[in-house]
């Protein structure tokens, strides 16, 4: 169906009548369009249906949409990848930009097919290089291309979308979102900081906003591990760490479940594990006992100043838990350590055969902070101007994520409260902990509460609708239903647990009487 033949159907917006658009002209026009430092190579009407299977294998149900794919090239060294969709029929007015993790290096393909179906204008960048998202080869030598992934990207995506857009349906997006987590966490606390009027709401998960120093930490806890071959932990030792956390955290708040509502409320002592006897999977040696107290207390310089916060107790040995991400199958081959030596080696120093084993913690975080902080952090907790244009900021972070500590999260939480005063933060700015939730997602915990891309359900349950209320209607979020599925790869199958999620610093607490599997017995109230 061609978009000028799609009927207008009257709704209600905030006591408006507004109509659910339709192209004002023809998407193929839109590669002649000429804009800054902007390059469209491809404009086509995408048919409904399935996408090229190479670009999105599992979108099968696609509505028709216009597909505009180009380059920015902000520097001479700048070759920024895109793609913008926007519905041919049935755009609800609204922009949504997608955000990537790790070091980038792709479109995000998933979440602008999510934002499309849902009736958003969508648009996602590679950040200036095509890479894996823990290769950051691409960097070495490339100043440029750093400043394009630390934050020039996604603003200048921004804004060439906003104007593909109002080309396309002959009107601006009325509002625009973004939301992201990890890497795209960090991008959503740039937007807000350095870009104010780039989004009307934005949600940022698990922000790797502190690269440098969560980077530098990186470092510092492989050398925990393995400066001593005798430190390392091996995985198989996890399920013991974990075992001996739940015994001494779990009933924190009152219910025993598998899941520590709040692990800062709990100082586990890893003396515990200690081995008495011969070593054991089921006991940890005294040097790796001396790696994880290092592990759970942060980096710290050598006269004991903190640095980055350590890891919060909880999760270690579950799928996409410690593993993976901080001990890895063996020596050298956890993802953090890919993180940290790529940082060094094609960021901070410039070369490839730095040795992680030179490092030392107060030279390398002050050399990173020296070169990168100003392009990659984003730790700025003046947010003034995204606040007086009527901007809305929703933090979340998983209390067992093991890729970037959770606690901060509630650091930068609290540095914007303190710039802004607890009234004015209130206003603008939110931060929801999930207790058991891992790396944006998984976990033990109910962990499924609409934090990714638009809103899928009402503002009760989902994190991008309570996000666009508090916009629209000033309510802003106090409390989120999170789900916990049968199968977390799975959101439509069974639901076997349902936690409320409290506006920090509140906490779920249970009111002592009905099933511990039911968010309606559980209240927000002050940790004890």
């Amino acid at each position: 169906m061609h978009p000028r033949s799609v009927r207008f159907v009257t709704v209600s917006f905030l006591g408006l009548l507004v109509f659910p658009c339709q192209a004002a002209q023809d998407c193929e026009s839109l590669a002649k369009l000429s804009l800054p430092a902007t390059t469209i190579s491809r404009a086509e009407s995408v048919p409904p249906g399935k996408l090229e299977p190479a670009i999105a294998q599992t979108a099968t149900d696609l509505p028709s949409f216009c597909r505009v794919l180009g380059t920015l090239k902000p520097s001479g060294d700048s070759n920024i990848q895109f793609e913008i969709w926007m519905p041919n029929s049935n755009w609800n007015g609204k922009y949504q930009g997608v955000g990537n993790g790790g070091y980038a290096g792709a479109i995000n393909y998933g979440e602008m097919v999510v934002a499309l179906t849902r009736g958003y204008a969508t648009a996602s960048t590679d950040t200036g290089h095509q890479a894996d998202g823990i290769d950051a080869t691409w960097a070495l030598g490339h100043p440029e291309k750093i400043v394009d992934f630390g934050h020039r990207a996604i603003h200048q995506l921004t804004v060439t979308a906003k104007s593909v857009t109002r080309e396309f349906y002959g009107e601006a997006p009325r509002r625009s979102y973004f939301n992201s987590c990890s890497n795209g966490g960090r991008q959503a606390l740039m937007e807000a900081q350095r870009y104010p009027e780039d989004f009307d709401g934005i949600i940022a998960g698990a922000p790797a906003n502190y690269w440098t120093h969560l980077l530098s930490t990186a470092v510092w806890n492989s050398s925990a591990l393995l400066a001593d071959p005798a430190s390392y932990i091996p995985a198989k030792k996890l399920p013991a760490i974990e075992s001996a956390v739940l015994s001494a955290c779990d009933a924190t708040d009152g219910v025993t479940d598998g899941v520590i509502e709040d692990p800062s409320l709990c100082h586990f002592d890893a003396h515990v594990l200690e081995c008495h006897d011969a070593e054991t999977d089921h006991c940890l040696t005294a040097p790796q006992v001396t790696a994880l107290t290092k592990l759970y207390s942060g980096s710290r310089s050598s006269n004991g100043k903190p640095l980055f916060p350590g890891y919060s107790p909880g999760g270690e040995a579950e799928d996409g838990g410690w593993g993976p991400w901080i001990t890895g199958a063996a020596p050298e081959k956890s993802l953090m350590f890919a993180f940290g030596t790529q940082f060094y080696k094609n960021m901070v120093f410039n070369n490839a055969a730095w040795d992680f084993h030179t490092y030392d913690v107060d030279r390398e975080t002050k050399i990173g902070d020296q070169k990168m902080a100003a392009v990659l952090n984003a730790t700025n907790p003046d947010l003034k101007r995204f606040k007086a244009r009527g901007g809305k900021l929703i933090v979340y972070h998983g209390w067992s994520d093991a890729a970037i500590p959770a606690l901060n999260a509630i650091d930068y939480y609290q540095s914007v409260v303190a710039k802004s005063g607890v009234k004015e933060a209130a206003g603008f700015v939110r931060l929801f902990m999930v207790p058991g939730m891992q790396h944006c997602g998984g976990g033990a915990g109910p962990n499924d509460f609409g934090q990714s891309g638009p809103p899928n359900g009402d503002a009760e349950h989902s994190l991008g609708a309570a996000l666009e209320k508090w916009v629209d209607q000033g309510t802003a979020p106090e409390r989120i239903i999170a789900a916990k599925h049968k199968d977390d790869r799975d959101p439509k199958s069974e639901v076997v647990r349902t936690r409320p999620l409290c506006a920090y610093p509140l906490i779920a607490r249970y009111k002592g009487q009905g099933s511990t599997d039911d968010a309606a017995n559980f209240e927000c109230a002050k940790a004890r």
